[in-house]
This record gives structure tokens, C-alpha cells and sequence, in this order.
């Protein structure tokens, strides 16, 4: 769940980088004493996530701003579906307006896109994960939506859990050092309770990382039939991850190979926005 002071944090900033001096246009044009309603209405069908954070965006900019969600993160919405109702100064709400909206929808196209690549390997047992390819400073965000959309998380951050990838293994390799001897030895020097990790890409390297004692073996870039004969060797002795080449022409065949976990990259960095736009009515009056 998405912490209110991670979310404060990452909005205010945004807010701060918008609005560094107030906002000259709506101090000019709009008066003090305008009222505003708003609502939050889809311009296409999707999954609605980030409710929590734009609300933020605006009562940070002004506590007198009143926001109602009419969805909850993770439900689906037709195209002229009114997600959500503002009210209150207009000057506010019209500050507010595109920080909102700019979380919103980022966070709303990932909900969408991951709740595709779930459906189509609803069939299956396969989980379909994101990874650390997201905005930086924005990861909480990015990862509630992939949740939102139905999909689970990778771990969090480089200090959570131990992944040896190629590039670890190609150093321990010019090292002149065993991989099973390595593994074995980073088991003994973690925490009993962390989860240990090894990325391979061909078949003839995994005895060698299970004989070190992984928890998970990542199959990277393995074609269709090298999974399948992957997943009968591991033989449950693993958790078994695939990784790259993963698409929504691809994904439903590789869930279809028996693999227990689907890294999927795009789901954060390649969503586009959904089209969500904010339909102000403004009256004059206190």
C-alpha cells in the first residue's frame, strides 16, 4: 500500500517544480473568492489507479479543496466513466489540475497495460511481475499501479533481496571464481530470511546455480522450446522467472511453458498515459 507521507513527498515536489512561485495565470485571471467543480472523466475505457495521489495534488495545494473518488484503485472503467468529483477555490483547482492529472493518467496506463498482460495469461499459473526499469523517484507510484492492474512486484530495491545477472557472473568469471562455490558462499553471508536470485542464459548454467542453493533461477531470453525444456529440468527445485522478449504477442506462450514468474520491463517504462481529463465548471461567488 502506498504510504501518505511517500505519496506527500513525490507531489509536493512535482507541485513545487510546477508552481514554483504560485501560479501567475490563475492569480491574474481567476479571483479569489471563484468556486470550482470538477470532475475527473475518462476519455477511453481502462484501469483506474492513483486515486490517493491526486487527491494529494490538490489538497496540498489547497487543504479547502475537496476531492471524491467514485472508483478505487483497480477498477475497471468505461470510456465517459466520471472517476471522480473536485470542489472549491478555483484558483487551486486549476493549479492543481495538470500534476493531478500527470500522475493519474501515468499511473492509470500502467494499471491498464499490466491488467492486459494479466489477462492473457489468466489461464495459466504464471505471475505476471514488473522490475526496477521505472521512473526514478516515481517507483512507489509506478509499482502500486502494476498492483492496481493486478499484477505483483519484484523486489523493490537493490538492497531487498540478492540477483546475481550476467554482468555479476561475468566479473566472478574473470575472477577465475566458481558459480556454485560463489553462490554458496553469498548464501552463507546473507540474512536466513532474503531471497537469493540467479539470472542464467543457457541451459548448460543451471546445475551449477542450483548446486549453490538459489531460491529462484531467471531464464533470460529463452526461446519457447528452451524454456520448456528448462522448466522439466529445474523440476521444481527453483522458482522459475522468464525474462526478456516479453510482449503481449509473447507472454500468453510463455505462461504456457510452465514458468512460475514473467518479468515484464514495459509495464512501466513503455505504458502511455491514459486519457483522462479534468472538466471544470467554475461559478463567481464566494
Amino acid at each position: 500500500m502506498l504510504q501518505l507521507a511517500v505519496i506527500h513527498r513525490a507531489v509536493q515536489a512535482a507541485l513545487d517544480e510546477d508552481a514554483p512561485w504560485g501560479d501567475l495565470t490563475a492569480e491574474v485571471f481567476i479571483p479569489a473568492t471563484t468556486q470550482a467543480t470538477a470532475e475527473l472523466v475518462a476519455r477511453e475505457p481502462g484501469v483506474f489507479s492513483g486515486g490517493a495521489v491526486f487527491t494529494a495534488a490538490f489538497e496540498l495545494t489547497d487543504p479547502r479543496i475537496q476531492v471524491n473518488l467514485a472508483v478505487d484503485d483497480g477498477a475497471a472503467f468505461k470510456a465517459g466513466a466520471v472517476l471522480a468529483t473536485v470542489s472549491g477555490p478555483a484558483r487551486g483547482i486549476l493549479t492543481a489540475e495538470r500534476v493531478a492529472l500527470n500522475f493519474t493518467q501515468r499511473m492509470s496506463g500502467i494499471a491498464t497495460l499490466t491488467a492486459t498482460y494479466v489477462a492473457e495469461v489468466a489461464h495459466t499459473n504464471a505471475r505476471i511481475v514488473d522490475t526496477r526499469k521505472t521512473t526514478p523517484g516515481l517507483r512507489a507510484f509506478e509499482r502500486h499501479a502494476v498492483r492496481s492492474g493486478g499484477g505483483h512486484n519484484h523486489r523493490r530495491s537493490l538492497s531487498d533481496s540478492a540477483m546475481a545477472k550476467d554482468n555479476h557472473l561475468a566479473v566472478l568469471a574473470a575472477a577465475g571464481l566458481d558459480t556454485t562455490a560463489a553462490i554458496a558462499q553469498a548464501r552463507t553471508a546473507m540474512p536466513h530470511t532474503a531471497h537469493l536470485e540467479v539470472e542464467v542464459d543457457r541451459r548448460d548454467q543451471i546445475e551449477a546455480v542450483l548446486a549453490g542453493g538459489v531460491d529462484s533461477i531467471m531464464l533470460d531470453n529463452f526461446a519457447l522450446d528452451e524454456l520448456r525444456l528448462a522448466v522439466e529440468q529445474i523440476a521444481g527445485r527453483a522458482t522459475i522467472e522468464a525474462s526478456g522478449g516479453v510482449n503481449l504477442d509473447t507472454v500468453r506462450a510463455i505462461a504456457e511453458t510452465g514458468v512460475d514468474i514473467i518479468s515484464v520491463g514495459a509495464l512501466t517504462h513503455s505504458a502511455r498515459a491514459l486519457d483522462l481529463g479534468l472538466d471544470v465548471r467554475i461559478r463567481v461567488g464566494a
